[in-house]
């Protein structure tokens, strides 16, 4: 095969295109350039001539999420998409935003916050994320408690085709609802289906003040709290149960947790955590932190699952099953499993120091058992060869082939990083 850097230089200036080691990548991954457009424009270019030259290529924003999926098979290219960073519009009064797809979350919450405002959503590596990124592995994290999933905030998306036409969907008003559809079906695709350049999305209003309710306490009595609190007419925005593992991170020695935020006025947040407080019985205690420890507390959970540095062997997996069943399943985690369960939704995320197939299909079979999942997010490449990553028993895989044949029918847009091979 022809030098690909060499190629793409008749097609973007030599500054977009970098050796792979400018990106942490996967021991599996093995591309030949990497490139960084940095318009629309230019990604077209760079996916036009990668469809003319039938190059496999993987998308990225910052990379920090490479390593999701399954194991991409014989790539060529990845198309980072951070040189993309700009914010084309944000209307304050409709409190809509567009931005392209490589603008880091960390860089626009806090300009989103000089306007009272903040986009819900609260994902892994979040001072790397970027909003293509965030989107396309469908990485909410516990704000969905309250303001559901990233389908539900996307209005408006443009991305790039396989064969370098840029398509539009949606617009830059929640109400318009044209092209949904497709919004929600680039989300979670995993750059299957196309690469993300600009992105709308609905914002919410800062509140007056926010308190977490940190609870703790055995499984039997906390299973009983959590059914009672997900029953009850309280508004947590975050609503997360910790394995014992994770509360004794957090400094709560080895006991299960629930942790609870209530963000709003001052006196709905009093009167909130008061209504919680009294639902708790003799067998459990409870901390209300607020300031700089409500801040805190959330973000290193966050962290003991997604840590900066690298940790060998370590294998991070998503799961999902019925909300009531969330305590049950954190009952049957090993010793030193981290995890943290969103307990209104049942989706959560589990991290183990290190993992045999056995015990992933063990943990995957008692979510099974219960309707739910298991899908490997990072695992050592051996362990990825060795079980199936996404686990998928549904019925609806000929579907997804039918429309990856649609969207990308020379199968070059990450492959092998979806279920089913896709």
């Amino acid at each position: 095969m022809a030098n690909v850097a060499e190629i793409l230089g008749d097609v973007v200036e030599s500054d977009r295109i970098l050796p792979p080691k400018s990106l942490n990548l996967p021991e599996y991954l093995t591309p030949q350039a990497v490139v960084y457009p940095t318009t629309e424009v230019e990604l077209s270019a760079v996916m036009a001539c990668a469809d003319e030259n039938s190059w496999r290529v993987i998308p990225c924003g910052s990379g920090s999420k490479l390593s999701w999926g399954g194991v991409g098979a014989g790539v060529d290219l990845i198309v980072s998409t951070a040189r993309l960073n700009q914010v084309i519009d944000h209307a304050v009064g409709d409190m809509t935003l567009t931005a392209q797809a490589g603008v880091k979350l960390a860089d626009l919450a806090p300009v989103l916050a000089q306007h009272n405002q903040f986009l819900a959503v609260d994902p892994a590596y979040s001072d790397q994320a970027t909003l293509g990124g965030i989107v396309a592995t469908g990485d909410t994290g516990s704000l969905r408690q309250r303001y559901g999933g990233l389908r539900d905030m996307l209005i408006g998306i443009s991305f790039v085709r396989y064969d370098g036409a840029i398509a539009k969907a949606g617009g830059r008003v929640v109400k318009n609802v044209a092209g949904y559809d497709l919004m929600k079906l680039l989300t979670g695709s995993y750059g299957t289906l196309g690469i993300m350049s600009q992105l709308t999305f609905r914002l919410y209003p800062g509140q007056d003040q926010s308190k977490t309710v940190v609870i703790t306490g055995a499984v039997s009595a906390m299973d009983a709290l959590v059914n009672a609190v997900r029953l009850s007419s309280l508004t947590p925005v975050a609503l997360d149960v910790l394995s014992p593992a994770l509360a004794a991170r957090l400094g709560y020695g080895e006991t299960f947790a629930l942790l609870a935020q209530f963000q709003s006025i001052a006196p709905g947040v009093e009167e909130q955590v008061n209504a919680l407080l009294a639902m708790i019985g003799m067998e459990l205690s409870a901390k209300v932190l607020e300031g700089v420890e409500d801040e805190q507390i959330w973000a290193t959970a966050r962290g003991a699952l997604f840590p900066q540095s690298e940790q060998q062997g370590a294998i991070v997996a998503k799961v999902g099953f019925p909300p009531a069943k969330a305590m049950t399943w954190l009952d049957h985690l090993p010793s030193g499993g981290v995890a943290r369960i969103h307990a209104g939704s049942g989706i959560g995320t589990v991290r183990l120091p290190a993992a045999t197939a056995d015990l992933v299909e063990e943990l995957r079979a008692i979510c099974t058992a219960s309707h739910g999942y298991l899908t490997l997010l990072e695992a050592p490449l051996s362990l990825k060869k060795s079980v199936d990553v996404w686990g998928y028993n549904g019925n609806a895989l000929s579907v997804m082939k039918a429309i990856k044949a649609q969207f990308d029918p020379h199968n070059c847009l990450s492959p092998g990083r979806f279920l089913g091979g896709l």
